[in-house]
């Protein structure tokens, strides 16, 4: 277990997009696991940014949900690697035709088969740009694993049992679960170095059960006070291969 430097991948400047072929899944259709797929999860929504955008894969646009508490429906990672996030806006030359404007874009190895695309909001939007992006190799995290993102501007320490794992601010660091047959029920520890006390203080402690069929995001803010944290998780199932 290390710590993992979090990674961002994004373009400096928004680009606009000419009007491309677009598919829209049905509601009762059950999304199929491609090959080389990327799943998109968003630690929160900018205020202004409905939680539905458009999704390029190729010359492929999907529309696709960014919901706070999952991770996103498989999306196809194309040839090129890239993924890019778009939201639809109006054309002034033509307002018949639709454009798009790039929120984020992700650029994912050839290497990796199975990727996470995780949205982290930019406290300084540029331009149209709204997002930064951070690629994981699902390859490293596996079932029953559980991933920290500290976006607090303090220390993050998680104790699972006797193991501890720390994250800095701006980190990122994955707890790697023990090989899980069946569900298995861990102690846990959240506990944060208070700025102004100087000292370690509990943020929450409690049982949780560790599931082989799931993976989790666990998301750390500022609070709206000065030594208060905020906290969330995003549930990440093992996703089910097509036949």
């Amino acid at each position: 277990m290390m710590g993992k430097t979090l990674y961002s991948t994004c373009i400096g400047l928004a680009l606009a997009l000419p009007v491309l072929s677009q598919s829209v899944p049905g509601d009762t259709e059950t999304p199929r696991v491609p090959a080389r797929s990327a799943w998109l999860a968003c630690t929160s929504i900018p205020e202004g940014l409905e939680s539905s955008v458009m999704v390029m894969s190729g010359k492929d646009i999907v529309r696709m949900e960014l919901p706070r508490f999952m991770t996103s429906d498989p999306v196809k990672i194309p040839k090129d690697g890239i993924i890019r996030i778009l939201r639809e806006v109006p054309s002034l030359e033509n307002p018949a035709k639709i454009k798009y404007h790039v929120l984020a874009e992700a650029k994912i190895s050839a290497n990796i088969s199975q990727a996470l695309i995780i949205l982290f909001p930019m406290p300084k939007p540029q331009g149209e740009m709204l997002f930064k992006a951070m690629v994981k190799d699902l390859a490293e995290f596996k079932g029953g694993d559980r991933m920290f993102i500290n976006l607090s501007n303090t220390h993050i320490r998680v104790k699972f049992g006797k193991t501890l794992i720390h994250v800095p601010p701006s980190k990122v660091n994955t707890f790697e679960a023990p090989r899980l047959s069946k569900p298995t029920n861990t102690p846990i520890e959240y506990t944060f170095y208070h700025p102004v006390h100087k000292q370690w203080r509990i943020l929450s402690a409690s049982t949780v059960v560790l599931r082989p069929t799931r993976r989790e995001i666990n998301i750390f803010n500022d609070g709206s006070r000065i030594g208060a944290i905020d906290k969330h998780k995003i549930l990440f199932p093992l996703p089910v291969n097509s036949p």
